[in-house]
């Protein structure tokens, strides 16, 4: 075994230039005429792209532009944002998070900042994470959640993603008899194996599957950067594919994802340019990958015309070399497709708010799979008394619902669901017209011609307005 010896560089001396030359935000409101400019110089670090992108995506942002600069060991980045209704950022509660949460390590988020937003923005502190991947299939989540509440854990919050017949989701649970941190090391023991038996009873031999308990921690990851990583190492984007069209004719009139890599010889970079659908954090997905996978963006250009976005970057390894194998282009060309396609999800949109209970999740979940309703995609969280959150549904196969299965599933749940929508590549099989069907008591929406805005999201924000006593939400 071949032994590499390398030289111990103290921790602080690391933040040495950040100290000297802390960073510096400035929020804008007057150059534009539109949108709110967030200008941002720093010294440069590996990763700090991604916690500028991160910040604003968890404010639900809209990121219309981006120019980014980082060489010479310096950060500069200018980025074009709104709410999610294309208005400026006027708030002053959110222009201070901004400034500080960009300005962490000069001393971190005052508490100010954070509870005058309503909701701790940071990835939970206090609840204990389940991460767990495995094949994708009807009632996955709903057996997950009757587990769980059978073994007397609350559910805080709960994400889940599929994407090439992989599922990846993370639970935040909590004791639901005493509340808090469940600390019993026998009592994890055997939440891990009741769920390791949920994972494995319908797995083929070979098939990957994983289920890890994580404690709170300071510097937790990111919730949806984890679920990121966790697709990843289950190795969903093996089977990804672009569109293979040549000509700038076909690229400007396609809607499916391009990825093109070419060198740059003159100064070592690669060029890696990507259009796709706009939809909200898109850049936070694409910067994801390009920042696990240990690649370092030196210049990018970011914009959005319409309902297509387009996003170039000028890259290099971490470690210094360019990607000089083909195998190596290839796979970062999967991986950003992978990382682009897994937050689009086919299926009607269900966004839910109703009094928190324990079970709740549970019991919304085994409706849709006693209706033969599959989940493609969920984001559920706890505000105080209330929970609430967006869900994808799809028929077993995958396939748009119908519409009377709709109506009697809302009318099981009751008034949990407030709201309908078509997913953006959503459309009934068999018809190229775009016909909603209107569900009694809900509201329907198309949301073709307005990918950016998140009804789901707005809800919550005006939530997180009505009482400073609401509790976080991992997202």
């Amino acid at each position: 075994m071949e032994i590499v010896y390398q030289p111990y560089i103290d921790p602080e001396y690391e933040c040495l230039i950040e100290r000297i030359y802390p960073p510096w935000v400035c929020i804008d409101n007057d150059t534009c005429k539109d949108c709110t400019l967030v200008k941002v110089d720093s010294a440069n670090k590996h990763g700090i792209l991604l916690e500028m992108v991160q910040v604003l995506t968890d404010l639900d942002l809209v990121i219309s532009k981006s120019y980014i600069s980082s060489d010479g060991g310096w950060f500069m980045d200018v980025f074009h944002v709104t709410d999610q209704l294309g208005n400026k950022i006027t708030d002053e509660s959110i222009i201070l998070y901004i400034q500080q949460a960009l300005c962490a390590r000069r001393g971190g988020i005052a508490k100010e900042a954070r509870t005058c937003l309503g909701k701790e923005l940071a990835p939970g502190l206090k609840d204990l994470a389940l991460e767990m991947t495995t094949k994708d299939r009807p009632g996955l989540m709903s057996e997950i959640s009757a587990v769980l509440v059978e073994l007397g854990c609350n559910i805080t919050a709960a994400v889940a993603w599929t994407h090439s017949t992989r599922a990846a989701s993370i639970f935040y649970v909590e004791d639901g008899l005493r509340g808090g941190l469940i600390a019993d090391p026998r009592r994890l023991e055997h939440v891990q194996e009741q769920l390791e038996n949920v994972i494995e009873a319908h797995h083929e031999e070979g098939e990957k599957r994983s289920v890890r308990l994580t404690i709170p921690e300071v510097g937790r990851t990111h919730t949806e950067r984890r679920l990121h990583q966790l697709m990843y190492g289950d190795d969903d984007y093996e089977q990804c594919k672009g569109c293979d069209g040549g000509g700038n004719a076909h690229k400007k009139g396609c809607d499916r994802t391009h990825v093109s890599i070419e060198s740059c010889k003159e100064k070592g970079y690669w060029i890696v340019n990507v259009r796709s659908r706009d939809r909200p954090k898109l850049l936070f997905d694409t910067v994801c990958a390009l920042t696990d996978l240990q690649y370092v963006v030196f210049h990018a250009v970011v914009s959005s015309r319409g309902t297509m976005a387009d996003q170039e970057y000028f890259v290099r390894h971490k470690d210094g070399y360019t990607l000089n194998a083909e195998s190596e282009r290839y796979k970062l060309t999967q991986c950003l497709i992978a990382a682009i396609e897994r937050r689009i999800s086919q299926g009607l949109r269900l966004d839910l708010c109703a009094k928190n209970r324990m079970g709740l999740l549970s019991d919304v979940t085994r409706v849709f799979r006693e209706s033969g309703l599959s989940i493609s995609r969920a984001e559920v969280g706890t505000y105080g008394e209330r929970a609430v959150g967006s869900i994808y549904v799809t028929d077993a196969s995958g396939h748009d619902v119908n519409p009377s299965t709709v109506e009697l599933v809302t009318k099981e749940i009751g008034g949990s669901v407030i709201a309908v929508h078509k997913s953006q590549n959503w459309a009934p099989h068999g018809s190229s017209s775009r016909t909603s069907h209107r569900v009694p008591n809900t509201r329907v929406e198309d949301e073709e011609d307005r990918p950016r805005f998140s009804f789901g999201s707005l809800v919550r924000s005006q939530l997180e307005r009505l009482s400073s006593s609401f509790g976080p939400i991992r997202s």
